[in-house]
């Protein structure tokens, strides 16, 4: 019989976070934009519209859906991944990976619908993981990487 190690204290899990209710819009509308273009595609070519739709031109419609439907998930990837070295954001289409050592706050402004992080010399970086939408769930996580920013800065 092997014993299981305990769980270290001093040693926090990493903190993964991603938006709830934007990744649920963004599936439900992708879902609704490709099944809207596959019907509009089969009802064009059967209708008295006074245009002559082609099977490419209903292949061309579906492949229209699903770009759009494509874009619309972009919404879904942005993602936070932070441990005691650092935080990595994933936004919609880039991924940075930074030292807590450059970041000087975690912040979640009045009013913003995301966090940022306040970076030197007056910039910052949006955390589009971390939306007000979702309420409670936002508060923790928020909650959650800024104990490990104080952690990682002696606080």
């Amino acid at each position: 019989m092997t014993a299981v190690p305990a769980a270290r204290p001093d040693v926090e899990r990493p903190v993964v976070v991603r938006p709830r209710k934007v990744l649920i819009a963004a599936w439900v509308g992708a879902v609704a934009t490709v099944g809207l273009f596959v019907v509009i595609a089969l009802v064009l070519r059967n209708s008295p519209t006074g245009v002559y739709f082609r099977l490419a031109d209903q292949i061309a419609l579906v492949l229209l859906g699903l770009f759009i439907a494509g874009g619309l998930l972009l919404l879904a990837r942005p993602r936070v991944r932070a441990d005691a070295e650092g935080i990595e954001v994933r936004n919609i289409l880039v991924t940075r990976r930074l030292p807590w050592s450059v970041v000087e706050r975690v912040a979640f402004p009045d009013g913003a619908s995301w966090a940022r992080l306040d970076l030197p010399d007056d910039e910052y970086m949006a955390v589009l993981a971390i939306q007000a939408v979702d309420g409670r769930r936002a508060v923790d996580a928020i909650t959650r990487v800024r104990a490990l920013h104080a952690r990682a800065h002696g606080r």
